[in-house]
């Protein structure tokens, strides 16, 4: 089980980084300790790769852009292949633990347009499902809770271990279909027209966020109005483009100043935040700390 303590995206994308993701057998173990994370929250992303999940210890918010769900430890659930999300957690004193089942979907659906593919794949993956919510207290889904952790003692050791998942994978599945029928149904999701052009806008966001960005230059970069650009950030993350576009720039801002060595004023520069004092004033109300004192705090290895 790969352990994760931070998230990646692509440099051309919004798109997560998914490290040792053969494509010979696409699938990927992960245990993410999420106190290790430099912000208490992962930003809107997404993966072509089904993501099954389990709260082994403390709370963790998921957003998508029609839900908000708050998993307490012992809970769990899915999201949707390509659905943009994000995740919040409190730093409590006691431990953030999530265990992660990332799989392509044709992992258990067989050749694409199969009988197994089309019958039983599909008609999740095009549902409006966004997100399947698992809760302990109901005994169905109690049930499936404990396939999912089950999954997770399989080990690459085990004679089959291939095999073994493939069929551990398909039996959730299977049980998550029999969940919740009147839910599947077959009409695209009504919010993927929205989706495709957050995607586009968040993309030319991650490529020039250096650079001077209006809503203008943002709203064209989806082929949108300007109007529509504002209804878009909206419907799919709840807050304006200039609101996301400074959270993004802050982020980066923290990973520049975590990982390297450039001049505090020069961070700023490079993040599309200008001068040192709007940069530092918009730092402190981000994170609760000076450049200068979140720099000494992650780059000092004693600060876990």
């Amino acid at each position: 089980m790969k352990i994760i303590r931070g998230m990646e995206l692509h440099n051309e994308s919004r798109e997560e980084k998914l490290p040792d993701f053969a494509p010979d057998f696409p699938y990927i173990a992960s245990r993410v300790e999420l106190d290790y994370f430099r912000e208490s929250s992962a930003p809107w992303h997404w993966h072509r790769a089904v993501e099954l999940f389990y709260i082994e210890s403390g709370e963790l918010k998921y957003r998508t852009p029609n839900a908000v769900e708050v998993f307490q430890a012992g809970s769990g659930g899915l999201i949707n292949s390509n659905v943009l999300h994000m995740t919040e957690f409190q730093r409590y004193g006691g431990r953030n633990i999530q265990l992660i089942h990332l799989f392509e979907p044709s992992l258990i659906a067989g050749p694409h347009d199969g009988l197994i593919d089309r019958k039983y794949v599909v008609p999740l993956l095009t549902s409006r499902l966004e997100m399947i919510v698992l809760h302990p207290e109901e005994p169905e889904q109690a049930d499936i809770l404990r396939l999912i952790r089950q999954a997770f003692e399989l080990t690459e050791e085990d004679f089959g271990y291939e095999l073994l998942l493939r069929e551990a994978l398909a039996r959730i599945w299977l049980k998550l279909l029999h969940l919740s029928p009147s839910a599947l149904q077959k009409q695209p999701r009504s919010s993927d027209r929205s989706t495709e052009q957050i995607k586009r806008m968040l993309t030319y966001i991650h490529e020039h966020f250096s650079e001077k960005i209006s809503v203008i230059d943002l709203a064209a970069s989806a082929f949108l109005s300007e109007r529509e650009c504002y209804r878009v950030f909206q419907t799919c993350l709840h807050m304006t483009p200039v609101e996301y576009l400074r959270s993004f720039r802050l982020q980066q801002a923290c990973r520049m100043l975590a990982e390297g060595k450039e001049p505090v004023t020069a961070v700023g520069y490079a993040c599309g935040l200008g001068s040192p004092s709007y940069f530092g004033k918009c730092f402190r109300t981000h994170t609760g700390c000076t450049p200068l004192e979140y720099r000494r705090k992650w780059q000092d290895p004693d600060k876990m």
